[in-house]
């Protein structure tokens, strides 16, 4: 019964998404920086992982590491 008696949010979070404070609309909950620097950690490192491997097959070794 937790999702019948629930009080309704969505007055709250318009006036938050709908308020002129300059700050991006992905930041504006106070759940934003546990779901984005995740996010971002994994992008980063997704980058940086492509960007070691593609400059691997550049050189010309076919595996993560050593010399093959």
């Amino acid at each position: 019964m937790g999702l019948v008696n629930r009080s309704n949010r969505v007055p709250y979070y318009q006036r938050l998404f709908q308020r002129e404070d300059g700050v991006r609309l992905w930041w504006k909950t106070p759940r934003s920086k546990y779901m984005l620097y995740p996010y971002f950690f994994c992008l980063g490192a997704g980058a940086a992982g492509s960007l070691y491997c593609m400059t691997r097959l550049v050189l010309g070794k076919k595996t993560w590491f050593g010399d093959n």
